[in-house]
């Protein structure tokens, strides 16, 4: 009886706020089934800064892929981790449950051809990320140790400062910090924790959920309390790691249904202009897809900017230009892959209400794969921890803005003690609203991100002057060209 109350006392503390939080990021814009506030706060963006940054999106791609192979990385440059590194820890904040449940809510509730604005959101979504991580580089603060702190905050202060707007860029940094605190805590930790045990007890029945928190929290305390070089270090393995053992699963099941692959794209394509009249029209359909993308890659959000921040180089647009890879990996790649796999299989057609979410992705698995649920519950269990262990070091910084870098081991034992008690409770509200504090973050950080535009704009067609025309060589070439000017010793 005790426990009840208590759980209904923080119920009725949590429940106004989420309400109100609900209210004003869901307001639909344009009437009752029109866009939700934040969707078209996130997706009008992505269409400005692809525009304003003259789709650097396409034309950037190569260069980003080149960046990330290592051809321009510095050993002496400023930063913590490599371009890679910092890449794998924010792509591994983003792929997680949003690529496997996410992506079958989409279908379900909006069709086929939610997947159409989906991964067109995804496009638009990778200049957004270009312009945060090329902001959150630019204003970063370097430490006497070599210590990176730097974000949305940084740049919502050091960057508006100059502009007359000091007030405001603090405002907006500290708003930000606590939104992202929330977030961290909440949907990134607790919530991450809470659906690994629920994967790992399915394939272990009676396993003890303590005994699981335990292990977890030992294994993320380990990690993150080695600060941003070992996350990196962790994450650039482990990223690879589960993407392959997802991606194999699911091309799996394209390959044994390839005759049908065409189709099924078809399906997709033509759901998205003339959908059923069941999912709400086209309004209903992109609605879910633009939704879902902007959930899934959190473009806009400010979180990979954290990361990105740390990476070891002097030239902030080249930064921007590896983060942009992220949407297309977590958005484009991964979550149509799960698409045209639950299409294929055409589980979304007769589940009805019965499957939803990670159900309905491990059904459509398991037509061709018996086993597939003993793949899904590693996959979720990897997705979780990548997510647990990227999303601490966004909270840390957080931490360190508002109260110092010298207190953020408090933090650290804080967001250990989440993940453990995420095993064991069942959070309700308190994931909601942690949720609703995550998406809160996109609204200070797009405010900073259109008043800063245009110095990106002007940094990027620098950069991709002295680029195209020869004066920026790789790593490799600039050593060689400084050994063959050394004088030579020889008589």
């Amino acid at each position: 009886m005790a426990q009840e109350d208590a759980v209904t006392g923080v119920d009725r503390i949590f429940q106004p706020i989420v309400d109100v939080m609900s209210l004003f990021l869901f307001f639909p814009i344009g009437g009752e089934n029109g866009f939700p506030f934040i969707v078209l706060w996130l997706f009008v963006a992505a269409i400005f800064f692809t525009l304003r940054m003259g789709f650097i999106n396409f034309r950037g791609f190569k260069h980003a892929i080149q960046v990330v192979q290592g051809k321009f990385d510095d050993p002496h440059d400023e930063g913590e981790v490599s371009h890679f590194q910092a890449l794998a820890t924010a792509v591994s904040g983003t792929v997680g449950l949003g690529n496997i449940a996410g992506v079958a809510v989409a279908i379900q509730l909006g069709g086929p051809g939610a997947m159409f604005w989906l991964t067109l959101a995804g496009l638009f979504g990778m200049v957004t990320k270009f312009v945060e991580c090329t902001l959150a580089v630019k204003y970063r603060r370097v430490l006497e140790d070599g210590t990176v702190l730097g974000g949305p905050m940084y740049y919502l202060t050091r960057g508006l400062s100059p502009k007359g707007m000091r007030p405001l860029g603090q405002g907006l940094a500290v708003l930000f910090c606590i939104l992202c605190l929330g977030g961290s805590l909440g949907g990134a930790n607790m919530f991450q924790s809470n659906q690994a045990y629920a994967a790992i007890s399915s394939l272990i029945p009676g396993l003890p959920a303590w005994l699981f928190g335990v292990i977890l929290a030992a294994l993320a305390a380990f990690v993150i309390i080695g600060g941003i070089r070992r996350i990196g270090a962790v994450a650039e393995k482990l990223v690879p790691a589960m993407a392959a053992i997802y991606a194999i699963a699911c091309l799996f099941v394209i390959v044994v249904n390839i005759a049908q692959v065409p189709a099924a794209i078809g399906t997709i394509i033509s759901e998205a202009f003339v959908p059923s009249a069941a999912v709400g029209g086209i309004v209903g359909v992109m609605v879910q897809g633009i939704r879902r993308s902007s959930f899934s890659n959190e473009a806009g959000v400010g979180s990979a900017a954290i990361a990105h921040s740390a990476a070891r180089t002097d030239e902030h647009i080249r930064e921007g230009i590896v983060a942009l890879l992220e949407p297309f990996i977590d958005t484009v790649v991964i979550c149509n892959m799960t698409a045209i796999a639950i299409v294929l299989t055409g589980v979304y057609q007769d589940t009805g209400d019965t499957l939803s979410g990670v159900a309905m992705t491990s059904s459509a698995f398991a037509t061709v794969i018996g086993w597939f649920p003993i793949v899904l519950s590693i996959a979720v269990c990897l997705f979780a921890f990548s997510t647990i262990i990227s999303w601490s070091y966004y909270g840390i910084q957080a931490w360190a803005y508002l109260f110092g870098e010298r207190t953020t081991l408090i933090f650290k034992c804080i967001y250990v003690v989440c993940t453990f008690l995420g095993c064991l409770t069942s959070l309700g509200l308190i994931i909601d609203f942690s949720d609703l504090m995550l998406l809160g973050m996109a609204f200070p950080n797009l405010i900073g991100c259109y008043i800063l535009s245009n110095e990106v704009a002007g940094d990027l067609k620098d950069y991709w002057q002295r680029l195209t025309s020869g004066q920026m060589p790789t790593y490799e070439q600039q050593l060689a060209f400084e050994t063959s000017e050394q004088p030579s010793n020889k008589l």
